[in-house]
């Protein structure tokens, strides 16, 4: 009986063990922030194309095109917070949860720093992925 019950907690801690653990929504959101700005140091085609893969799927027909400029996005996860009543240009929220947090903004032209600035940028936990608002350098706030 106890090599049984010693048998039955092995195997229970091994399965453990091995299991993936999820990343918590912080560390989700840190990878989302850092695959932007990966796909941004790789210039303004392969940042579009990452804006076009997380854009909330309730609002793929609001994205603008880039020309030729680059977005970093430096996020103060301390800032990190649910806001659920965001909208962005539309009556009413989006699907998912929404999630609000402070930015630094950095604008790039060829290289060159053109704008920082700071600001909020809205996430949405949506069937398990980060989706994101693409934004619009060229268009004042």
């Amino acid at each position: 009986m106890r090599s049984a019950l010693l048998c039955l907690a092995a195997c229970a801690l091994a399965s453990c063990a091995s299991a993936p653990q999820a990343p918590t929504w912080p560390q989700q959101v840190r990878a989302h922030f850092d695959a932007n700005n990966a796909a941004a140091r790789a210039g303004a085609s392969r940042q579009q194309d990452f804006f076009a893969r997380t854009q909330h799927p309730d609002y793929r027909d609001l994205t603008c095109e880039l020309d030729g400029l680059t977005v970093e996005l430096d996020p103060a996860l301390s800032t990190l917070r649910r806001d659920p009543g965001f909208a962005p240009d539309r009556t009413g929220p989006p699907r998912g949860e929404i999630w609000a947090v402070g930015v630094e903004v950095t604008v790039r032209e060829r290289g060159a720093i053109i704008g920082r600035q700071i600001g909020t940028q809205h996430l949405v936990l949506l069937d398990g992925r980060v989706h994101g608002f693409a934004p619009c350098p060229g268009e004042a706030p």
